[in-house]
């Protein structure tokens, strides 16, 4: 009986397979196959440079592991474009790494970056699993999960046997089954707060872990870059993830909960820029757009008003700081357009002869 329900149920999916096939990619297929592009051709440049200058074996291989994964997600993306006969991308590719520019991280740094950007990952591959609805995209971005968890899998072992721990605090386990009884649960009550929950910490350490990277990759672009608009930009890039490091640390602090260790010090003095300056200002706003997305995540899932308040505030700043950046990504004509629903109005007044 169950290989007869199995049996039903792989011919149902072929017969849907089957019939998608003349289905066109809906907008958000085509919105996220088109970022998914984007940010596997960034890494790719970002491995490429790692992968010049690593000198651990073990992290030598991790980093080839992300290298092939992200190259194999372009790959797949070029294929459904050209069956799809959409034109692929400029992207990143050659031209955005500078071979033979020295070392500009440790190598400690390389797996940090990249478990945490596998980390991130899950979530935009989430999202896009989530909107598919064509059997073959739905099946591409299952692909990019696998990979993604099985990278996340690679570096959290592999930072753990370095010496570098990224993972939240522990806390007492519950003894007991109970229920909230009092408002001063979400609020706070004559300048007294309770304790932070599991969630809480939890939302702390990433946006924490998040800001931590991001200022590290800050203010290595800011001593790299050939701009000196870009280097102001990148400062101030800098100052704000530490601004938000030091709100949130203090939240932890409070509860005597350790607080996750800058990376600053995995930075080298090198002053010739490994990547162009292109790619540091697309990174950049990848990096915010992580940011945001996990404040927005870590808001839904705490219930302090004085800590919902202070990200709101938080988030202010960096969606300003993310509006800089795309102006100057316009400015300098590198914003590569996203596709777009036809204007119609354009279309309408266009004229006929």
């Amino acid at each position: 009986m169950d290989k007869q329900h199995s049996s039903h149920n792989e011919e149902t999916i072929m017969h849907v397979k089957e019939h998608q096939q003349n289905k066109k990619l809906s907008a958000a297929e085509i919105g996220d196959l088109f970022t998914n592009y984007l940010g596997d051709s960034l890494f790719s440049c970002m491995f490429e440079h790692f992968l010049e200058v690593v000198e651990d074996e073990d992290v030598k291989q991790f980093i080839t592991f992300a290298n092939e994964v992200s190259q194999k997600h372009t790959k797949a993306i070029e294929q459904i474009y050209q069956s799809e006969g959409i034109p692929v991308p400029v992207a990143f590719g050659e031209s955005d790494v500078r071979n033979g520019a020295p070392r500009l991280f440790s190598d400690t740094f390389m797996v940090f970056y990249t478990t945490e950007m596998s980390k991130a990952a899950m979530i935009s591959y989430g999202n896009a699993i989530a909107a598919a609805s064509r059997h073959d995209i739905i099946d591409y971005f299952d692909m990019c999960m696998q990979d993604s968890i099985a990278t996340y899998k690679k570096g959290i072992t592999l930072l753990s046997e370095k010496g570098l721990d990224i993972t939240p605090p522990t806390i007492p386990y519950p003894k007991k089954r109970d229920f909230v009884d009092k408002e001063s649960f979400i609020s706070v009550i004559t300048g007294k707060t309770r304790p932070l929950t599991a969630l809480e910490i939890k939302h702390l350490q990433l946006n924490m872990n998040t800001n931590i990277l991001g200022k590290a990759l800050q203010l290595a672009f800011s001593q790299t870059t050939t701009m000196d608009e870009l280097r102001s930009y990148f400062r101030k890039g800098a100052e704000l993830s530490q601004e938000t490091l030091l709100e949130l640390e203090k939240l932890l602090v409070n509860e005597d909960l350790p607080a996750p260790k800058l990376m600053d010090a995995h930075i080298t003095d090198a002053t010739e820029a490994p990547f162009s300056d292109k790619l540091m200002l697309f990174h950049t706003a990848l990096a915010i757009a992580a940011g945001i997305e996990n404040f927005g995540i870590a808001v839904s899932n705490i219930l302090r008003h004085d800590i919902h308040l202070q990200f709101g505030a938080l988030s202010g700043k960096v969606a300003k700081f993310a509006n800089e950046g795309t102006n100057l990504t316009i400015k300098y004509g590198w914003l590569e357009e996203p596709p777009t629903a036809a204007d119609r109005d354009k279309l309408s007044s266009k004229p006929l002869h």
